[in-house]
């Protein structure tokens, strides 16, 4: 069946209570530069690629939004080398989640971000 709905993911949201403790998390992990002076709420984008962007929201101007931490990973972030980016996060005070944990054709492991928001770093 033909859809007009595009089978590809545009931006993917996540609700913050502080933009710019967030925006240098991610661009730190995500090794972008960012100047943090530039950075005003309510929003921030990272163009990921040419078709995925990370959107942080920190809601209305002058509210701090309740965030609840998430149980589950909220979405990945790609690897070529799991160990690798395991060791330098766990360098880097990265809270991590989880060991990694190994399948036949794939491996992973969580972080936090600093609103407990959890995310998977995967090889597959």
């Amino acid at each position: 069946m033909k859809s007009v709905i595009k089978s590809q993911i545009n931006t993917v949201f996540i609700h913050v209570s502080d933009l710019r403790e967030s925006v240098n998390w991610y661009s730190q992990l995500l090794g972008h530069d960012v100047d943090l002076s530039k950075v005003s709420d309510p929003v921030y984008n990272f163009q990921l690629n040419h078709h995925t962007g990370l959107t942080l929201d920190s809601g209305p101007n002058g509210e701090t939004k309740d965030i609840k931490a998430s149980q589950y990973p909220l979405f990945n972030f790609h690897t070529d080398d799991i160990q690798k980016s395991y060791e330098d996060l766990q360098k880097q005070g990265y809270q991590i989640e989880t060991d990694i944990i190994e399948f036949d054709d794939l491996a992973y492991f969580n972080v936090s971000d600093p609103d407990q928001n959890i995310i998977m770093i995967c090889n597959a």
